[in-house]
């Protein structure tokens, strides 16, 4: 508990604020679904609630995830603060505009029945833009300087990062795709075509929380670097080949379910390898040992 408080007090004003919009969108996620659940409302189709809910709950753990992994890069704290603050902003947005029209009723992608709709769908795709932006600015610099972290946790960052920018690259094809179908009369093939890919979105939006909680949790082991090493090495390519299985399945219109033995296998084992780097990394961590940041650019357990 010590350790989850700390990152509060520890971090900045824009981390503070980010964790803080982050906590209010995953509460709102938390009330559609009750909303959901006592209405008896369905969790299926463009007009269904569910859509308030996943986007309250995911953006909500994103923007948590993301304030909290980059606050170990060495970024200019106004340009980081900009970059926050932006992806702030739009996961405000999206989740706000998405939310409001599930209570009109109608759909939230893909609608431009009314100039109101229009102009929501439009918000939506232009806040999907700034949030690859600030992402991709993100990245740059783990690549560039990671800061003062241990070479485990760096690795799980910039993993974290990259997979991050292929989970909202594909919301951008999502939302290409849908708006091409749509505009060309078809909305319900618009939600078809663009639904095909969520199983790639879904999967690679949350390696950002994932990988660096992975390292994080390891530093509070008594194990040395190396070996902490190893363990985020096998869950980086354990995360990157469930992404690239479900992406192959994701373009190719296959259902994970229903994709052949070998490659449900593949996908089966390296989600088991990432699970169990997760229950290793939990069997070896010692109550009183704290993460600490050293000014070196190490990072260790004491």
């Amino acid at each position: 508990m010590n350790a989850v408080t700390g990152i509060w007090h520890e971090g900045g004003r824009a981390e503070r604020i980010a964790y803080t919009v982050g906590a209010a969108l995953f509460v709102s996620g938390l009330g559609h679904a009750v909303v959901l659940l006592t209405t008896g409302g369905s969790w299926l189709g463009p007009l269904s609630m569910r859509k308030a809910v996943t986007f309250g709950l995911s953006f909500g753990l994103t923007l948590a995830s993301v304030a909290w992994a980059t606050s170990f890069l060495t970024v200019r704290q106004r340009w980081r603060s900009v970059l926050l603050g932006a992806f702030s902003v739009a996961s405000v947005v999206e989740v706000a505009l998405v939310s409001v029209q599930s209570w009109r009723g109608v759909p939230s992608h893909f609608n431009f029945e009314t100039p109101f709709d229009n102009v929501v769908s439009m918000t939506l795709a232009a806040g999907g833009g700034v949030l690859i932006l600030t992402v991709i600015g993100f990245t740059a610099a783990a690549l560039v300087e990671p800061g003062p972290a241990a070479p485990s946790l760096r690795l799980a960052i910039r993993a974290g990062l990259l997979v991050l920018v292929v989970a909202l690259a594909t919301g951008a094809v999502m939302i290409a795709r849908g708006v091409v179908e749509a505009r060309g009369g078809d909305p319900r093939l618009a939600y078809t075509t663009a639904g095909s890919l969520k199983p790639l979105h879904a999967v690679a939006m949350h390696a950002i929380l994932v990988l660096p909680g992975l390292a994080w949790l390891l530093t509070f082991t008594r194990w040395p670097e190396a070996h902490r090493m190893r363990v985020v090495r096998i869950a980086v390519a354990a995360d990157a080949v469930l992404t690239a299985v479900i992406g192959v399945e994701s373009f190719t219109g296959t259902s994970p379910f229903a994709a052949p033995l070998p490659v449900l296998a593949l996908s089966v084992l390296a989600a088991a390898a990432l699970a169990g780097t997760g229950l290793y990394a939990l069997s070896g961590v010692e109550p009183g040992i704290r993460f600490v940041r050293i000014p070196d650019g190490k990072a260790r357990g004491r």
